[in-house]
């Protein structure tokens, strides 16, 4: 079983983060994730490589990105994600590890804001329309 565990965490780590990010992008356009926007964060947070934000219509729409996400990542990866705010539906956080997620309702969205603080200066948005 120990086998089992490790070979889980070789091929865990062998997932590079632009696949990983790749990846997220597909699940979430296939879900109809709308205003997906990617954040470099390289070199600039030890946290993750990649910020990925969008927004579902609805807080069951919120819920079922998280969700159905999550089990892709698991199933393809064998990368098991924390999940923070699936329960009320109004913003979830994926911990993917190289690559954090954040779904929202529009309206949490636009109070919170999290493409301004991250981006750089100057830098526009990689923003993908649904």
């Amino acid at each position: 079983m120990a086998a089992g565990a490790l070979s889980m965490t070789a091929l865990q780590n062998e997932v590079s983060s632009d696949a990983l990010l790749a990846r997220i992008l597909a699940s979430l356009d296939d879900d109809k994730a709308e205003d997906v926007v990617t954040i470099d964060l390289r070199g600039r947070s030890s946290v993750a490589d990649y910020m990925v934000i969008c927004s579902g219509r609805s807080s069951r729409q919120v819920g079922a990105i998280a969700e159905k996400l999550t089990e892709r990542l698991k199933q393809e990866f064998g990368r098991s994600c924390k999940v923070e705010g699936k329960d009320q539906g109004d913003w979830v956080l994926i911990d993917a590890s190289d690559v954090i997620v954040h779904v929202f309702r529009p309206e949490v969205r636009e109070f919170y804001q999290l493409e301004k603080m991250w981006m750089p200066a100057g830098a526009g948005l990689t923003t993908r329309k649904a």
